[in-house]
């Protein structure tokens, strides 16, 4: 799949369905316990009766999560300015061109502290070999109704940050541009993503548990996972792997075993609930869904090929890790909840 047309807006203002789109970028410290994750989004309830952009703050920093989400009239967007940017508000990200891309907005928590505040000016750079999580022909079908890639899994940014008017200064720290879509949220997930294991600064994970509603049924847990080291990818994501494969997570850990014909990948990963921003997921055909969020978590992954360790990779405080659930028993405090 080529860059730009990974990046291809699918929003379209005549379609009759409910439709949710979001471009994020997320980068780690490359030493400390700290990450950001900025989140432009294009909302249209499957009535019309509700068309905004929502953005999206977030900074992790050692036991302390700040998260702001605010909402911007979809009329005050520009979304037709060229192929290669989009602008929400006074929000803009300018995908790479010639793997170089920037990002520019500002995020305030007027409904609750109008002090609280992030705000962002970041270049960021890496090669755009597009990570799809699933087989690409899937992208082109009705199946699944939500879709996930990743434009650069490899992106290194720089420039600075503003938390509650203290600014950040961002030199270096790797993370990723993705690129997410559809006409309803999957119903229930764990997602994960890692940018540059520790000691391996070329490696990169994507990978997922979820499951769907069907009328009153729930499908079996699927699991999908795409571990790239250097040029080479190991690939465990066609849908008959996905209902082999093991999967299952709670709060606030997750393990996985993924398998194809040569080679077995297991996946643990977890987080503490002081690492975990609560979000609320507005659903186009109506509702919303809660998005437990750390982009600080612990992950160890073990690579085989026919029993033999290939790649025994870790991070201490490197990966994404959502889960998305309908369920409030978590403990933790969900920002925009109302709504």
């Amino acid at each position: 799949m080529l860059y730009t047309e990974a990046n291809q807006l699918r929003f379209c203002p005549s379609s009759k369905q409910g439709h949710y789109e979001s471009y994020f970028l997320r980068a780690n410290h490359p030493t400390k316990k700290q990450a950001f994750w900025l989140r432009y989004t294009i909302f249209s309830s499957i009535d019309k009766t509700t068309e905004l952009a929502e953005i999206w703050g977030a900074f992790f920093d050692n036991d302390e999560v700040i998260a702001i989400q605010q909402d911007i009239p979809l009329k005050e967007c520009n979304l037709t300015d060229s192929q290669n940017k989009i602008q929400l508000g006074n929000n803009v990200l300018q995908f790479a061109h010639l793997g170089k891309g920037n990002a520019s907005g500002e995020v305030r928590d007027e409904a609750r502290d109008e002090k609280r505040a992030i705000s962002w000016q970041l270049d960021y750079a890496g090669e755009t070999k597009v990570l799809p999580l699933f087989p690409v022909p899937y992208y082109q079908r009705s199946l699944p109704k939500a879709k996930v890639l990743v434009g650069i899994p490899q992106a290194f940014f720089n420039g600075q940050l503003n938390i509650n008017g203290e600014t950040i200064d961002i030199n270096n720290w790797q993370g990723s541009e993705n690129h997410n879509w559809g006409s309803k949220h999957t119903d229930e997930y764990a997602w994960g993503q890692v940018s540059g294991f520790d000691g391996e600064p070329d490696s990169f994970l994507e990978c997922s548990t979820a499951r769907i509603k069907i009328g009153p049924l729930w499908s079996p847990k699927m699991s999908l996972a795409v571990l790239r080291m250097g040029q080479q990818e190991y690939q465990f994501n066609s849908l008959w792997q996905a209902v082999k494969n093991k999967g299952s997570y709670r709060y606030f850990d997750w393990s996985m075993q993924c398998k194809n014909k040569d080679f077995t990948l297991e996946m643990m990963m977890s987080s503490k609930g002081h690492d975990v921003a609560g979000l609320n997921y507005r659903n186009p055909p109506g509702g919303s869904h809660t998005c437990l969020n750390s982009k600080v978590a612990h992950c160890e992954v073990i690579l085989k090929q026919r029993g033999k360790v290939l790649h025994h990779l870790q991070t201490q405080h490197r990966a994404a890790f959502e889960i998305l659930t309908d369920d409030n028993s978590h403990g933790i405090n969900v920002q925009n909840y109302a709504q």
